[in-house]
């Protein structure tokens, strides 16, 4: 008997579906009629043990206790899913071949291994174990995944990579939240302080920024345009280019700060002619933007949408497991397998059926055509998220729903459209020895974008681009050596202007560029091409958790820091708030599941690092918090329930689950984990 066992039920049912009928569905199994079962998991079915599993002293949050890192991990069922336990644990027995069908990211490894694991299966069945890798519920999808079948040991490293983070995790957020609120106490905090490696640098990034506009001082800045006309009267304008000789009079961003400066050369260049010194052309063209991973996805819905990343992934779920429209989405990866090329025009069929909307006064789409999406390199457990080869009913579906699976819609359509082809002009222009530059483009071909003249969406995408970012001159032809009239020239007086606070879009968007923030040259070199902060099934549940913790608050689409955040950032050491020591641990856990480190030498310095961490923590009062007020209702009520809020914070930091841990001493709540 084969029985797969699938992360969730809903991925359970659709394996189910293709097997063998008729189907017997019993408890927490589904038969075919040729014996095999499908069973699942509903998420973790194991968690790590409270610290007071590893000794009972450890019930009591004390200083000395610190750091607790335990010897040997424990884990244990969660109450409720006992029941589900004791099924897989008879069909475990029954199975001659176990196929893990957890979600195709590392944490699905993990939580099916875990279970397997727990359930002490040893020998050949371990070493013949499968895995089915599902990214899309519908039926013939899954029937081509069943003739995919690896063996399930590929992926030890994925797992391994996964345990080490959640490990890692318990052992930081429990060893750091105890630490802080023990300290918090003796200033007058009554609340539990909750510090995570990947929630609380989140934090850090809100509070800085806040920091950045109340300290910021504005102060202007000035600019000059020539208004030029050429011998056939036809006009247009030209930016000043202040010289080396200028940079005494401005700002580290080459801002020109004195305005007698810029009045200066108003003075010397009106009325004065001009000399063309350079113009070049070039032919310019954009290749559609790739497929949407999850945070890509979320970043542009909340820029178009104002939709949180909670509320994308959550929707996106539903388009995923309800209605099977689109592509596992809890993705991090923008590419295709080359292999899935074979089935665009079905799936493009399938959209223009369903969506036909989207190519409204358009070209077809040419199928025949593949962009650079499809590369097998780029791609490992997961891929980009994409429509399926089901014909959606966009008038059962949300707005939401509708939103989100036409944007992913026309973001695969794009693949199968030739590039934006324009033309860009530069002229430089010498008047009274000062240099003056302008610029002009000139669309030849719309190409994939003319899929975004039926949307009102100006930005390109999430690819770092924007049609509106320059705001291009139209200029005459010109020649070099032409000589053109300044008719007169113009001061243009500016404010510079504070950062802006984050929102949903931009606090995304700087977890999954955290390198811009790292404070190391040399971190930031090797993280440059890294995820960033959490992974993409973490992220939306990290700040989701900031604000339930009263860290955060929204004003409009602004996200702020409270009190209670600044208070606690301010009380923290720099490297707990700072993205550098995260951002380098998910470079070693992607590493782990390359193969290219081991577990023990992730393990080993961090365990080292905590100890220094909880010494430091010991060394100096939180003072920062004194006179704020804690949100919580008090801190022996939230001490003592700190068990249920665990599994809840566990599970809003989206799956950051552990599994066996591996130290010396062990954590207090779940709340901490990320």
């Amino acid at each position: 008997m084969i029985l797969y066992i699938a992360e969730k039920p809903s991925l359970g049912r659709a394996i189910a579906d293709v097997l063998p009928k008729p189907l017997q569905k019993g408890d927490g199994f589904i038969r075919a009629a040729n014996g095999d079962c499908v069973s699942w998991c509903v998420g973790h079915l194991l968690e790590q043990a409270e610290p007071d599993a590893y000794s009972p002293e450890y019930k009591s949050w004390k200083f000395e206790h610190l750091p607790i890192v335990p010897d040997a991990w424990k884990m244990k069922p969660k109450y409720k899913m006992r029941g589900q336990i004791a099924v897989l644990r008879g069909l475990v027995k029954e199975a001659s071949q176990l196929v893990n069908a957890g979600d195709p990211d590392r944490e699905g490894q993990l939580l099916v291994d875990e279970i397997i694991a727990h359930l002490g299966v040893k020998g050949a069945k371990l070493q013949n174990a499968q895995r089915l890798l599902i990214s899309d519920l519908n039926p013939q999808a899954v029937k081509r995944a069943l003739g995919q079948l690896r063996l399930n040991k590929e992926f030890v490293p994925l797992s391994t990579s996964a345990l080490a983070r959640s490990r890692a995790d318990w052992l930081y957020g429990m060893n750091m939240t105890r630490a802080y609120t023990i300290q918090g106490r003796k200033v007058g905090y009554q609340g539990v302080l909750s510090v995570g490696r990947v929630q609380t640098p989140v934090l850090g990034l809100v509070v800085r920024r806040d920091a950045e506009i109340a300290d910021f001082v504005s102060k202007p800045f000035y600019e000059v345009l020539a208004h030029l006309v050429t011998d056939e009267q036809q006009r247009f304008s030209a930016k000043w280019q202040p010289s080396e000789a200028c940079q005494p009079y401005m700002d580290e961003e080459g801002r020109v700060l004195a305005k007698g400066l810029a009045q200066n050369v108003v003075g010397r260049i009106s009325g004065q002619n001009g000399t063309v010194t350079k113009v070049t052309a070039q032919d310019k063209k954009q290749n559609a933007p790739l497929p949407y991973s999850l945070s890509a996805l979320q970043i542009d819905a909340a820029k178009r949408f104002g939709m949180s990343a909670k509320a994308v992934l959550d929707t996106c779920q539903s388009l995923y497991e309800k209605h099977k429209l689109i592509t596992y989405p809890r993705s991090d990866s923008r590419y295709l397998p080359v292999e899935q090329h074979s089935l665009a025009p079905s799936v493009v069929r399938a959209v223009i059926s369903g969506a036909s909307e989207l190519i409204a006064g358009c070209d077809e789409p040419n199928t025949k055509l593949k962009s650079k999406a499809w590369n097998d390199k780029k791609v490992d457990a997961h891929h980009a998220i994409v429509p399926t080869e089901k014909t959606a009913n966009l008038a059962s579906l949300t707005q939401a729903e509708k939103q989100l699976y036409l944007q992913i819609a026309r973001q695969y359509l794009m693949q199968f459209y030739p590039a934006y082809l324009y033309k860009e002009t530069q002229v430089e222009i010498i008047i009274a020895g000062g240099l003056f530059k302008t610029k002009a483009k000139q669309e030849v071909a719309l190409g994939w974008k003319q899929l975004l003249k039926q949307s009102k969406e100006k930005t390109n995408s999430n690819d770092g681009k924007n049609d509106d970012d320059e705001h291009l001159a139209n200029i005459p032809p010109l020649k070099k050596g032409q000589v053109l009239l300044c008719e007169r020239g113009e001061l243009v007086e500016k404010q510079t202007q504070p950062p802006k606070h984050f929102t949903d879009a931009t606090l995304l968007s700087a977890m999954t560029g955290i390198s811009r923030y790292v404070t190391d040259p040399e971190i930031r070199k090797i993280l440059k091409d890294t995820d960033g902060l959490g992974t993409e099934a973490t992220r939306a549940g990290i700040i989701e958790l900031l604000f339930k913790r009263s860290y955060l608050s929204r004003q409009g689409k602004s996200i702020l820091a409270t009190d209670v955040g600044k208070g606690l950032i301010n009380s923290l050491p720099q490297s707990a708030t700072t993205p550098d020591m995260t951002a380098l641990w998910e470079n070693n856990l992607d590493a782990i599941s390359r193969k290219e480190a081991k577990y023990q030498n992730f393990m080993q310095p961090l365990i080292s690092s905590i100890h220094a961490l909880i010494e430091q923590a010991g060394a100096q009062l939180p003072t920062s918090l004194q006179g704020v007020k804690s949100p919580d209702a008090g801190f022996k009520k939230r001490r003592f329930s700190a068990k249920k809020g665990a599994a809840k914070s566990q599970s809003a930091a989206a799956k950051t689950s552990a599994s066996k841990p591996r130290s010396r001493k062990a954590t207090a709540s779940k709340r901490t984990s990320s």
